[in-house]
Parts: C-alpha cells; structure tokens; sequence
C-alpha cells in the first residue's frame, strides 16, 4: 500500500500527516510524517511499514464539523494547505515555481528544467558554456522537483572553491538550504551528531566537494546504504576516466539516485567512448555504439547553449554586457631577460641542431618548454622550475646548463622585469590606486609568479597588503571561499587578486569587477576561455575587458609570447564571437592535452596556426554536440496546471499568521514580516547555512519579505558587505516558514476532521480528493473531485474542486454568520460521497494508465531496440560477458519501469463540504 505524501496515518495510537513516502529494499516504505494529534504535534518522524504497523485513515470515517473562524479561514487555510502539500503527479510536465523565486524569468534558463521534467526521470547534463548561470538553471530544476515531492533527500557535489558559492545561490535565490560539509563544516557537525552516525541520513540536503567526498575509507560505507532524490554534479568533465576515484564515486551516486543533474561547460574530451559512459550514468539504454552516436540518441538528455544562441542572445538584455576584445600588451625584454632568452634558445630549445646535441634525453624533450613557459611567467617562476629539477638531475650536460641558467635568473631584479614594470602601468591605467574602488584580477599559472607579485605590487601602487590577496590549490577549501567572498563584497579592501587556475572553474569574480590580465597566458584555447569566464558571465553589469602581457624578444629565433600567447589570445577572442566558444577549435576539449599536443607540434617545426588547424576532421562529438538544445524556441516553456485557493503564497502566509496567531513580537509594515520565531520554526531553521545564521541571529528576531524589489536590494547590499547574507530573506514558497506554517495549518483541523463551509451553492457539495499512486509512493494520478446531486445519486461534477470554490465565492470576502448547522444529514451521505468518488476514479482508471504507461512503453521498445543493437555490435567471441551486462542493464531499467506504473487503490479523502445558506437552523 503507497502512503501519498498529504494522507493521514495512524502509528503507535497518534495521528500523522505523511510528507514523504519512498520504498526502500528491504524495510518497506519509508515515512517521513509530521505529527497531527495532541502529544506527538509537529514532532517529525521517520516510519518503515515492514517495521511499524501503519493504517490509512479510511475517508468513510471522516466526521463533518462546523467552521466557525471568521471568514472561514480555519477551511480556506486547510484546503489550501493540502493543496500546497500534495505533490503534482507524474504526468504533470509544466513548470510549476518557474516565477516564484529571487531571480530574472529568463525561458533559457527555465529550458534544463523543461527537459529534465520530459523524462521518465530527471537525468541530463547541462553543458551551457561559462556564464550562463547553470547554478540558477540547477535551482530551477531543484524546486521544481521539490514541488513534486522528489527533492527531500538532495546531494549537492562541486569543487571545493565554489561550495559556498553554490549554497548562497541556492538560498538567497530559491530558499533552498544546504548544509555545507567543507573542512570546518565537518568538524562542525562531528561535535553536533552521534559518534559512528552517517552524516547523510542525518542531514537531507547536503553540498560537499568531490574531493572530500571521494574519500572512500571515510564516506564510501555511508554512500553504499544512501539513496537520493537527486545528486547534482558539478564541473562533471572530472568524472571521466574509468579507473579515477572520482568516476566511481560518480557511478555509485548515478545508481542510488532518482534525479541526476550533470553540469560542466566542457562536457567532454573528445572521445565518443568517455562522453558514452557519462550519458551512460544518466540513461543506460541511450547509446547502443559508443564509438558513433546520433544527435537524437542523446537530446533528451543533454543541452548546451552559448552566449550566441539565439534564445540566450534575444532575452539576455542587458544583464551580460558584450565582451570588450582582449588586448596584447607587448613587453619588450630587458637586457638581463634576453641574455635569458639567448640562452634558452641556442642551448634548450636548439634540440639536435645544438652542437653536441640536446641538453635533455628524449624521454624528456617536453622539459625544454616547460622552462620557456616558466621564464615567460617570471624570472621568480624559472628559477623555481630550476632548482626543482636540479634535485634530480643526474646528466653532467643536464646540470650544467641547468645551472648556467639558475644564474641568469639570479641577476634578474623586479627592475629588470618587463612584465612586472607594465603591470604597473595597466593596473595604473585601468585605476587601481589606494583611493579607487576599481578591481581587477590577475591570472598566472606559476605559484611562483603568484607569489612574487603578491610580495611587490602593493608598494609600487601604494596599496596596503590587505589591499591585494592571492589564491592558488595550495590553499584549503574554507581559505578559498574566503577570498573569493573578500574579492566580492563592495566594501571590502580587496583591489587586486593574484590567482591561479584555481579560480577559472566556477569561480564567480564579477560581481565587482569587470577587469582581467592575463600576466601570463595558458598555452590552452580553453583555460583561457575559462580564465575570461570568471568575469564575462550572466549578471556583469560593466563590459568585461581583457589584457594579456606579452613579453617580446629581439633574439632571432626566440621563442617569446609572439610565438604562442598572442595567436592563442586572437584565436580565443574570434572563435567566442563567432561560435560562441573556443572549446573545439583544437579538438582536444581538456586544456592539459590542447597544451600538450602544441608543445609536440612545435617541437615537430609546426606554427601554431598549423597546430590549430590540424586537429582531426572525424571529430564528430564537435559537430553532434555544438548546439544540441540550441535551436530558436517559438515559444515559453510550459507551465503546470497547479490547483491554488488563495491567489498567492503572499495573502497565504498572511492569512495563516492572523488566524493562527503564532507569532510573538510581529511587526509588519506592508513590505517586510519581523518576528521572533517559535522553537518549533527554530529547530527547522537549524539546516539554514551555517555562516547564515552567525550573520544574522535570525533565531532571535526573523525577517521576511515577498516583495522581490526590497529582497534584491537587500542583497544587492550584502554584497557590498562583509556579510554577503541578505539581513531579510525572500520568502518564495520553498521558505522553510512557508513550509513550516503549512504544516501548522494540516496540524490544527482536527482528528479525521472535515469542515463544513456555508458558501454560494446550490446543493451540497463534498470535496474529495483522489490519488493514485506508484510502488515509489509516489502520485501518478490527483484529482480534485466535488461531488453532489441527490442522495441516492451522488456524482462526481465536471468541474474540479478550485473552479468549484471560486464560483461558490469561497475566499476573504466570505461571512461567517456563525449559525449553528444540523450535520447529521451530511454525516449521513459522507459514505455514498466517498463511494462515489470511488466509482468514478476506477471508471477513469483505464484513461489515467494510458497516460502514465504510454511514456513508460515507448521506452520499453527503445529498450528492447538498444539490447539488440549493442549485441549486434559485439564480436562473437566477446559475447558471453557482454550478454550478461546487458542483460543487467535490461533487467533494472524494466524493473524502474515497472515501479513508476499506476499500482494498488486509489487513496480518497474526505477533505470539507459546502452547503447552502438554508442548512443552518
């Protein structure tokens, strides 16, 4: 028997209100209840039906009582109640809360969950390029699985320096909570939970970093037993590889979850094999050939959009400002640099042209390179990279010209830097200065380099040393969300940030800044698309602008930043405003291999204009994936059919605060609620971010806003804060208080309790509410049913219970006259309303399975097509293992078919009745 979330169960003599109901493997179906009767009133619970004995309220016990609350509000507030609490079925495909949140309704950025709520379950993987704001997109699909009742259990999976990043977006824009489990964060909760406890049962939405995660000795038994609603897996191009920690840890969150939300802006490596297996994770049965692969094998899994799609391009306005170009700045070397050059050309880059051959074996010929990128970063850079080497150097040759170049290096002052003294000069021009609010961030691939102008920048500007941070993967996780906090907030100090590569993944550095130098440039088309990207993205308010430092040589033959840098720079910049992106111009998707493959082909004579355009032309995965999801929409995305009472969350909350005068200390002054909150609201506010409530003590005095005007504001100002958290939050319908008053409000009616509502009718009318159910627990099928007509004749009416209500003026306006009403007769006829309900909904059965089963058949055949296509392309010899996986593959994908059919009786419940003004004596 399935228990929808909304019914009413009886469980050790007291009465619950289920809120969510999975099925487990070996235990039944899970619980999780609210209490309803006296003594266990708002105590949450968790019940296994093979453990507990579990009834159903059966509806033809429900008992009518009068309403007599002004206006009918205790009836209005419960009937809206159970609607906000019953999740919308299966077949319902529109967007639900797609406007109900802290952000622009942009239909791009509602399109991910468009698609993810088409399939059978939602599995995709968002591949937008940078900047789209996939976190927004991420959120969208989120509440909107929440909205259904398959968002309780959440695991949240990203890079450690965007995990407070992450959380913040999901709170302040979606009020959607996540414990945050970084270095500190764990500490925190090991003091706070049982010793040998599972930190993921204990919590139910959960933000981590992969690397944290990935610790199998610590989490792997905790993940094993978990399963999830849904698992979002951020930058997921790091999952590749099937022999890496985290690819396996990838595939056991993929097993153990119903929704599964990949993102990452360079989806793949170029190899149809590795980009098989991650569309593998989300739909087994999608890719029959891994080596080849259609477009519509995968469209119902995979999106990607640029800057330059035509959806993003019309709707953007002017949230995303055009990029401005990347300007070279040339740097001629100074004499002590070209004695530096003039020694790396004619002894390590001569190869075997040098007389007496190469310095360096061939196992090592890559090594040469190597100490020219360090040189073009600093001189602080190629001493570094030297006397690293030096340490294990063993060829006599090998070590002295190593230390024939340790001493140039050594006669290189700050004076004698190129890049350094134009740094100075840019950062001057673009007005950097101890009275200027401008920023910038500087980039360079060597901690070295990093290092180094962290030490000598701020006294040539006259900046003070908290003026000027600097970040790189030597940092921890809490340290690097620090910073990148410092570098956002308006009033901070910070004017200038050194960082490494760290920062070009996820990272959001625009907030306040919209200039970007290169000090040195990555010898990668995409690092550097992903270094413009920390400013050039969704909500830079100021034309992102881009300069490179090119250090030039007058040695003939030197290798200098003419060489690589620049052309990569110019090549970058074109292939963003025409394509969108840079990431398949080389075809090699993974910046380590692009860099790779040019350092080969220069060290076979090539230029880098014939290293570009010599990539293979079989690279099918650039023209499949290029724009799938990328064609001209005609129209928004669909929205759901959601039954509503009262006209909005709003008039709601206010009507639930007035009638059920929970709120002490209220103050309310038309735009913002502030309130001390009870104990009760309290304890649920405890999943709140950490860092949240220490900012501000919202367990003492609470504020609350509807209205999006002074909630962005509000964090509009927090930005320019050294809090970032918004003092008053957005109160969208997902609020742990709208939540939380819900609640409240199923809890007051009370035991098996239906009121009975004086309203415009003509006849009595009983409203019902029927649910059928899959084995998951959860609705395939609701029905709002009003049903009335004589007593040896009740029948369900062609209109549907809210249409009802509001042509029977069930709303504020109505009037409690108070007069005392004969129930008896409507007791009398509650059992042939109920039986009635009952007929009706087994007449329709046929018709609601219909549309249930039909999705889940035309995926039966294109799994019966996959299984016959994957062994028609396997080699008789290797068939034997093959079958089996297959056969596997097979059997639980029908199995998750079979547990999303329509299965058991419909659950009816008797939810209020209106009768006509004559009924009261």
């Amino acid at each position: 028997m399935q228990y929808p979330p909304g019914a009413r169960i009886e469980v050790r003599d007291a009465e619950w209100i289920v809120r969510t109901c999975t099925l487990t493997k070996h235990d039944g179906y899970r619980i999780t209840a609210i209490g309803a009767s006296e003594f266990v009133r708002d105590e949450d619970a968790v019940f296994f039906t093979k453990l507990e004995s579990v009834e159903l309220m059966r509806p033809e016990d429900t008992t009518l009582e009068q309403d007599e609350t002004p206006r009918f509000a205790k009836s209005r507030l419960f009937l809206e109640a159970v609607l906000r609490r019953t999740p919308l079925p299966q077949t319902e495909k529109g967007l639900a809360l797609s406007d109900r949140f802290l952000l622009d309704p942009l239909p791009y950025q509602q399109r991910p969950a468009e698609l993810a709520l088409k399939g059978l379950r939602p599995r995709i993987l968002l591949a937008d390029v940078v900047g789209l704001g996939k976190t927004l997109e991420i959120g969208l699909i989120l509440a909107e699985l929440i909205r259904r009742g398959r968002g309780d259990r959440i695991l949240v999976v990203t890079p450690q320096q965007v995990l407070e990043q992450f959380q913040h977006e999901l709170w302040t824009r979606f009020s959607i909570p996540l414990i945050r489990l970084d270095s500190v964060g764990i500490e925190r909760i090991q003091r706070e939970i049982p010793a040998g406890r599972n930190p993921f049962t204990y919590y139910k939405r959960i933000i981590v970093s992969i690397d944290t995660l990935k610790n199998e000795g610590k989490y792997g038994q905790h993940l094993e037993k978990m399963h999830w609603d849904a698992v979002v897996i951020d930058e997921s191009h790091n999952l590749i590889g099937e022999t890496s920690l985290r690819n396996k840890l990838a595939k056991l969150l993929a097993r153990n979850t119903d929704a599964l939300l990949l993102a990452s802006a360079t989806p793949h490596n170029g190899e149809s094999k590795s980009f098989a297996e991650l569309i593998r994770m989300l739909d087994p049965a999608a890719i029959a050939d891994e080596t080849r692969y259609s477009a519509k094998d995968i469209d119902h899994l995979y999106l990607r959009r640029t800057k330059i799609s035509p959806e993003v391009r019309d709707r953007m306005g002017g949230k995303w400002p055009d990029r401005g170009p990347s300007v070279p700045v040339r740097c001629t070397a100074t004499a002590a640099e070209e004695k530096i050059f003039e020694e790396l050309t004619q002894v390590w880059l001569a190869g075997d042209q040098r007389a007496g051959g190469s310095v360096v074996d061939a196992k090592n010929r890559l090594f040469p390179y190597t100490l020219l990128k360090s040189f073009l970063s600093s001189h602080v850079a190629l001493a570094s990279t030297v006397g690293k080497r030096l340490k294990n150097a063993k060829d006599s040759r090998e070590i002295d010209a190593l230390k024939a170049l340790q001493g140039l290096a050594a006669q290189v002052t700050d004076d004698d830097s190129a890049k350094l003294t134009a740094l100075i000069t840019q950062l001057g021009e673009i007005g950097v200065s101890p009275r200027s609010d401008t920023r910038v961030v500087v980039f360079s691939e060597s901690v070295p380099t990093l290092e180094w102008l962290k030490k000598v920048v701020p006294a040539q500007l006259g900046l003070k040393d908290d003026a000027v941070e600097i970040m790189h993967g030597g940092f921890s996780d809490t340290q690097q969300q620090e910073i990148v906090e410092r570098f956002s907030l308006a009033d901070s100090k910070v004017r200038v940030l050194f960082t490494g590569d760290v920062a070009s993944e996820g990272v959001n550095l625009h907030r306040q800044c919209n200039h970007l130098i290169h000090y040195d440039v990555p010898w990668s088309l995409i690092r550097i698309e992903q270094r413009n990207g920390r400013i050039d993205r969704y909500g830079q308010e100021h034309q992102p602008r881009f300069k490179a430092l090119i250090l030039t040589s007058a040695i003939e033959g030197a290798k200098d930043d003419r060489t690589v840098a620049e052309k990569l720079l110019e090549k970058e910049s074109t292939a963003h405003q025409s394509l969108g992106t840079a990431e398949a111009v080389t075809g090699e998707y993974r910046a380590e291999r692009e860099e790779r493959r040019l350092i080969q082909d220069l060290l076979a004579g090539r230029t880098v204009e014939e290293s570009l355009e010599s990539h293979a032309d079989d690279d099918f995965l650039a023209g499949l994936l290029a724009g799938v999801g990328d064609e001209p929409e005609t129209s928004e995305p669909p929205r759901a059919n959601v039954p509503q009472l009262f006209d909005s969350t709003e008039e709601f909350v206010h009507e639930s605060i007035r009638t059920l005068n929970l709120l002490d200390k209220l103050d309310d002054d038309g735009e913002m609620l502030a309130f001390e909150p009870p104990k009760d609201l309290i304890h649920r506010l405890s999943v709140l971010p950490s860092s949240y409530l220490r900012t501000h003590d919202i367990r003492k005095r609470m504020k609350v806003t509807f209205n999006r005007t002074l909630a962005q504001r509000k964090l509009d100002e927090a930005r320019k804060t050294k809090t970032m958290w918004p003092d008053v939050a957005y109160l969208s319908d997902l609020h742990p208080m709208v939540d939380w008053l819900t609640d409240k409000v199923l809890v007051r009616l009370g035991r098996q309790k239906a009121p009975v509502i004086t309203a415009g009718v003509e006849e009595t009318t009983f409203l019902i509410q029927g649910i059928y159910s899959n084995k998951r627990g959860r609705p395939t099928v609701v029905e709002w049913m009003a049903i009335s007509g004589p007593p040896e004749a009740l029948a369900v009416q062609d209109r549907e219970m809210v249409e009802v209500l509001k042509a029977a003026k069930v709303g504020p306006k109505m009037i409690n006259t108070g007069r005392l009403l004969d129930l008896e007769p409507l007791q009398q006829l509650v059992k042939p309303a109920v039986e009635a309900a009952r007929t009706h909904l087994e007449k329709r059965r046929d018709l609601y399975a219909a549309e249930v089963v039909a999705p889940l058949d035309a995926y039966r055949t294109q799994l019966s097509d996959w299984q016959q296509l994957t062994l028609d392309g396997v080699h008789i010899s290797q068939r034997g293992r093959k079958e089996a996986d297959v056969r596997q593959t097979v059997d639980e994908q029908r199995l998750l078919l079979d547990s999303l059919q329509t299965t058991g009786e419909p659950l009816l419940r008797v939810l209020a009745v209106l009768t006509p003004q004559e009924v009261a004596r």
